[in-house]
């Protein structure tokens, strides 16, 4: 109908006007990758992320109903990130995945996703029933995206934007009114990734077990992340220096040629984070000192015991004789997790300080 081809142009329009970067629209159906994602469930890809399972959330992407009765469409908007190449990060500092150079994108997200919904209550004049989402809800993110015609889906699992890569930030507005999807299931072709498989070759740890296919299991974002234990020993040396996410992935996808650079809306009124900090520095942050500096961005998610962890892996595959003083100080921190990744790290760097180091240190921590 003419109205809600008109009244689906002014809430791009408007969108872009809000600051996203991609807007497109999707029906309220259930994702067309659905059985796949159940299929990975079952071979236990997900790891201990166990909401991901939940019997409420599968019902909830199988029937969208379920989240906002009446829906009928979905608004899907990418936020870009990217803030342009970096260069090489040495062994003695860490290394911090894009989207977390900033403040939490959450919190920018979803207040922009707000106005949006608002602009539509306000442009119908009607009671119109909305539901915002920015990464927490029940909702297949980039299958919506790919029927909104935002992109296609990678090898790498990412969702890819042919003209602007994968540096992405995704979000929905669910609807209880009609709009003309942007792409609707099987109409045209989207690019695609061909024989290319510079992603899976270049995965650190290998969890890329095949095309389209994540093991989170062994994904530096998992393991640097998700994961609340100890991180696996066979897996630590392959970490290298990511303290937090990884981005090899996309570093490495041909199509983030296309990306470009610029300050995202995320990272601007100079709320950002160093990209590449000094491990040693970072290994000596008291509570404190880690809210100060992490405590709006994602980073604050994981706190600082999970976070000093990533540290003292990161140390010990520096294994440099300079930070044997700062993981030395780690064995006598209360929390076992710092102090079993601070004795792992003072195994590999095997000097004669870090071995005495680990003969006085208590049973618990020389693991």
């Amino acid at each position: 109908m003419v109205w809600q081809r008109a009244l689906k142009e002014r809430i791009k329009v408007h969108a872009l006007e809000l600051g996203f970067d991609a807007v497109g629209v999707a029906p309220a159906q259930a994702g067309e990758h659905l059985p796949f994602y159940l299929d990975w469930l079952a071979a236990g890809y997900h790891g201990q992320q166990s909401y991901l399972a939940r019997p409420d959330r599968l019902a909830r992407r199988r029937n969208l109903n379920l989240i906002l009765p009446g829906v009928q469409s979905l608004v899907v908007v990418g936020l870009h990130y990217w803030p342009g190449p970096s260069p090489a990060t040495p062994a003695a500092h860490g290394r911090i995945a894009c989207y977390a150079q900033g403040p939490d994108y959450h919190h920018v997200m979803l207040p922009m996703l707000e106005a949006l919904l608002a602009f539509v209550k306000a442009e119908t004049g009607q009671l119109v029933g909305g539901r915002t989402y920015v990464d927490t809800g029940p909702l297949l993110e980039r299958d919506h995206a790919l029927r909104a015609g935002l992109g296609f889906i990678g090898k790498n699992c990412n969702l890819i934007a042919p003209r602007r890569g994968s540096w992405l930030f995704l979000g929905e507005l669910l609807l209880t009114i009609p709009l003309e999807p942007d792409r609707l299931a099987g109409a045209g072709r989207m690019p695609f990734c061909g024989t290319c498989t510079r992603c899976q070759t270049a995965c650190p740890t290998g969890a890329l077990v095949q095309p389209y296919t994540l093991d989170s299991r062994r994904c530096i974002s998992y393991l640097t992340i998700a994961l609340k234990g100890a991180i696996p020993r066979q897996l630590r040396p392959l970490i290298g220096n990511h303290i937090f996410g990884c981005d090899v992935c996309q570093e490495v996808c041909p199509w983030n040629r296309f990306a470009t650079a610029k300050p995202p809306p995320h990272k601007q009124g100079g709320a950002e984070v160093e990209g590449a900090p000094s491990l040693l520095e970072l290994m000596g942050l008291s509570e404190g000192q880690f809210q100060a500096q992490y405590g709006h961005t994602p980073i604050g998610h994981i706190k600082r015991e999970r976070f000093l962890r990533n540290v003292a892996v990161a140390l010990g595959n520096w294994g440099a004789p300079e930070a044997v003083p700062v993981l030395e100080r780690a064995l006598a921190e209360p929390s076992p997790l710092i102090r079993t990744h601070a004795a792992w790290a003072l195994g590999q760097i095997g000097t004669g300080r870090a071995r005495t180091a680990l003969q006085k240190a208590p049973c618990s921590s020389a693991k």
